[in-house]
């Protein structure tokens, strides 16, 4: 019996067309729940970036469950804290990182040091034996203005007996904290800091990030994604392709950012602007790692070291995933 090369090739397309959605790998992400966040990973999530080559799934999270979750290897790539590293590194966790999670914008804003319009504090040095109001001391964020404060500002910002009486508390409480006068000053976070800034009932004593970037000539590096080393050298091509989506997903809401800013806004209730105030002055969630990058989480590391808020870190390419060597 002949069959005819047309019915050939028909059944070839209809076999195509057939094939199941397994054929693709899956990569399973978990980032913080923070309205700026799903600014950047909009596209994705909407469907406005895509891929032959792999299915992108991402969570929104708290800290203390993205802790956990890392710890357990529940996801493929987390985002975590630059001090976590180190820490879990060191405690045998293959974590690798493989791109920056949030990098400091150029002009270093968002990490200021807030205080009332009226308060008579006025300079860094008005700071001493005063309380200030931080949303964890363990964070990335925080040990970067301790560092700018005793690198920069040559503080002494020892938890005990220095300079500064750090207050921890919920990062919601700050604002109220401060207003009534339980703190003398207060890191506010993003969202805080940027209704701050249209209110004017707070006023910025210091940019600490402004400072240590004049300082050190370097965008700092507060989170990092990072992936497992045995099955991101399983399957290397299935990462990359993971990066390149973030990286045009965040290269797609700033391009559309009125389509974006404005979905995310509504979704959030935040009002559009704040997005934009985010990606020119405050962060940026870059899903890149530059030879910058590297420098900014050393000098991070080192700092921390100094402010004995880590005890070591090891080698840094321990640390750092190398696709190219795979």
């Amino acid at each position: 019996m002949k069959i005819s090369l047309k019915k050939v090739s028909a059944v070839i397309v209809a076999m195509t067309l057939a094939l199941p959605a397994w054929a693709k790998d899956t990569i399973t992400f978990a980032h913080l729940a923070d309205p700026s966040i799903e600014a950047a990973m909009w596209a994705i999530n909407n469907g406005k970036v895509t891929s032959d080559l792999i299915d992108l799934e991402a969570t929104a999270m708290e800290i203390p469950a993205l802790i956990q979750s890392t710890s357990a290897r529940t996801y493929d790539v987390v985002m975590t804290a630059g001090m976590g590293i180190p820490r879990a590194v060191e405690r045998g966790l293959p974590l690798r990182i493989i791109a920056a999670g949030l990098r400091s914008s150029t002009t270093g804003e968002g990490s200021a040091i807030w205080t009332t319009k009226d308060s008579p504090i006025k300079s860094v040095e008005d700071l001493k034996g005063k309380k200030i109001a931080v949303y964890s001391l363990g964070s990335s964020g925080i040990t970067l203005v301790r560092i700018a404060l005793a690198d920069v500002f040559g503080l002494d910002v020892s938890l005990q007996g220095g300079d500064i009486d750090f207050v921890e508390m919920p990062a919601p409480a700050m604002p109220a904290a401060l207003a009534t006068g339980k703190v003398d000053a207060a890191t506010l976070i993003h969202s805080q800091a940027f209704k701050a800034d249209q209110d004017g009932d707070f006023v910025p004593t210091v940019q600490t990030m402004a400072a240590l970037q004049e300082k050190s000539k370097l965008q700092m590096v507060s989170a990092v994604l990072a992936g497992y080393e045995d099955k991101l050298n399983a399957n290397p091509e299935a990462y990359k392709e993971f990066l390149r989506m973030i990286q045009e997903s965040r290269t797609y809401a700033i391009s559309h950012s009125d389509e974006v800013y404005t979905a995310v806004g509504k979704a959030y209730d935040v009002d559009p602007a704040f997005f934009d105030t985010w990606f020119t002055k405050f962060m940026d969630f870059p899903g890149d790692l530059l030879p910058q990058d590297i420098e900014a989480l050393t000098y991070m590391w080192v700092g921390a070291i100094k402010i004995d808020a880590l005890e070591s870190y090891p080698p840094i390419d321990t640390m750092i995933w190398q696709p190219e060597s795979n």
